[in-house]
C-alpha cells in the first residue's frame, strides 16, 4: 500500500510517515499543497493523509482537485478542527474519512489501513497460496505452520505477490508498490529483498524468477 502524508509540521508529519512504514507500507511526505498536488500527479496512492490547514494551496482545494480529476485515492483529512460542523465541511469535500488532532497512532493506522482497503479490489484480509498463509491485518505469515519472521519490506514483498494470485509482478512494480519516492528503479533492493524473503520461505522454493518479466509465488 502506498500513502502519501501532507503534514505542514514536519515533526508530526514524520512521526506519523516513520509509524506508517514500521508496519509495512510504503510512505512519501510533502509540507504543502503544491508539494502534495505535485506527487500525486506522478504517483499513484492508495490513501492521502491530508492537513486539512495547509501553507499556500490549502488542504480544502487539494481535496477537491483528487475529487475532480477522479484520481482512485482515498483520502484521510486530518486537522485540530474538530467540531462537528467542520468534519461535515471536509467529507462534503469529498475527503473519505475524517481525524481531529490530536489523535492515536493505533486509530490513524486502523483508518488508513480501511481506507486502503476500499482503493484497492476487493481481497480477503487473510490470503493463502503454496502453503503460505498471509495476515494483512496482523501483519503475520506463516508457511506449513511454521512462522515467518518477516522485515517490513519482506512482508510488503511478499503480500505484492500474494495480491497478483499468480500473475508476474515486474521489478518496478515492486518498486512502485514497496518502496518510497526516489527509488531508483535500477536499485537491486528488489533483489536483495528477494533473496532474504527466499531464504526465510524454505524449501521447496516458492518464489519464482520469470526472466525479462519479473516474479510470481508458484501455484
Amino acid at each position: 500500500m502506498r500513502v502519501l502524508v501532507v503534514e505542514d509540521e514536519e515533526f508530526l508529519a514524520e512521526m506519523v510517515a516513520e509509524g506508517l512504514r514500521r508496519d509495512a507500507l510504503a510512505v512519501d511526505v510533502a509540507h504543502d499543497g503544491a508539494e502534495a498536488l505535485r506527487k500525486l500527479g506522478f504517483g499513484e496512492y492508495d490513501v492521502l493523509v491530508l492537513d486539512r490547514d495547509l501553507p499556500g494551496i490549502h488542504g480544502d482545494e487539494v481535496c477537491r482537485r483528487v475529487v475532480e480529476e477522479r484520481l482512485l485515492t482515498r483520502i484521510l483529512m486530518l486537522t485540530a478542527a474538530g467540531a462537528v460542523r467542520d468534519r461535515v465541511d471536509g467529507l462534503t469535500l469529498g475527503a473519505d474519512d475524517y481525524l481531529a488532532k490530536p489523535f492515536a497512532y493505533d486509530e490513524l493506522l486502523a483508518r488508513v489501513l480501511a481506507l486502503g482497503r476500499r482503493a484497492r479490489p476487493a481481497l480477503p484480509p487473510v490470503l493463502e497460496r503454496a502453503g503460505i498463509v498471509l495476515d494483512t491485518a496482523r501483519r503475520q505469515a506463516d508457511r506449513d505452520g511454521r512462522h515467518l519472521h518477516l522485515s517490513r519490506k519482506e512482508f510488503a514483498v511478499l503480500e505484492s505477490l500474494m495480491r497478483a494470485e499468480g500473475a508476474v509482478v515486474s521489478n518496478d512494480d515492486l518498486i512502485e508498490q514497496v518502496w518510497e519516492e526516489h527509488t531508483s528503479y535500477r536499485t537491486n533492493a528488489v533483489r536483495v529483498t528477494l533473496s532474504k524473503l527466499r531464504a526465510k520461505l524454505g524449501e521447496p522454493p516458492v518464489v519464482e524468477t520469470v526472466p525479462g518479466e519479473g516474479y510470481r509465488i508458484a501455484p
